[in-house]
């Protein structure tokens, strides 16, 4: 009988260090899912905070897409132009009259903006111009491929400062690299938070699954031989 009940200890203290594991598991895979589910939805409302903050500073610019920001006028217009309409990336979504307040408005105005540009300067970007506008008699050598020239021996005076004259060209790519670049930035904040919901509708439903498994799979207690 000593041994029996002896046994019977033993059985009963391991059942008990049983429980106590299973207990300890369970709640804490409650834990991990309350912590999942937590950062779930606090990732799902700055992400759609974040997306709010992108579409509230566009429309304070009260950006509007020109009559020409269609992929067919955008087309045409860099044709007459002379631009190799190959090799410079038509926009492919039309904003023409349309407000920008989103991200992907925002990067569709850019491309318009940078292609306005080339137009503008010949097809040329700001690396291929000169610094200085280029004397009516500089040689080939002095010139750059865009036009202008790099050598203030060769650059138009100013009479005014005797400084050498900006080229002209070359400025519009400072202001058009300076605007498509918050405009490309407000369309990677766009995404960036739409990514944030992504990953918060994860989490949360990551959390969800950790709850309902260690409430299905260690709540229940194992049935005892008697």
């Amino acid at each position: 009988m000593s041994t029996i009940a002896a046994h019977n200890r033993a059985e009963a203290v391991d059942a008990g260090r049983s429980d106590v594991w299973r207990r300890v598991l369970e709640w804490g895979g409650f834990a991990a899912g309350a912590v999942l589910i937590a950062f779930g939805v606090v990732a799902i409302v700055m992400g759609f905070n974040g997306r709010a903050t992108v579409g509230d500073s566009l429309k304070q610019e009260k950006i509007v897409g020109t009559a020409d920001m269609t992929p067919a006028a955008i087309k045409t217009e860099a044709t007459k132009a002379g631009l190799d309409v190959n090799a410079i990336g038509l926009p492919t979504v039309s904003v023409a009259g349309k407000v920008i307040n989103s991200g992907d408005r925002a990067r569709a105005f850019a491309s318009y903006m940078r292609v306005h540009t080339l137009e503008a300067t010949g097809g040329y970007t700001y690396a291929q111009m000169g610094r200085f506008q280029a004397k009516p008699d500089t040689p080939t050598a002095q010139l750059a491929v865009g036009g202008g020239t790099d050598n203030p021996q060769w650059a138009a005076m100013d009479t005014a400062t005797k400084q050498p004259v900006a080229n002209g060209a070359r400025n519009i790519w400072v202001t058009e690299t300076a605007l498509t670049t918050a405009l490309n930035a407000s369309y990677m904040a766009d995404k960036l938070g739409l990514f944030g919901i992504v990953v918060g509708f994860a989490l949360l439903l990551s959390g969800i699954g950790f709850v309902i498994l260690a409430f299905a799979v260690l709540h229940r207690r194992p049935v005892r031989a008697l």
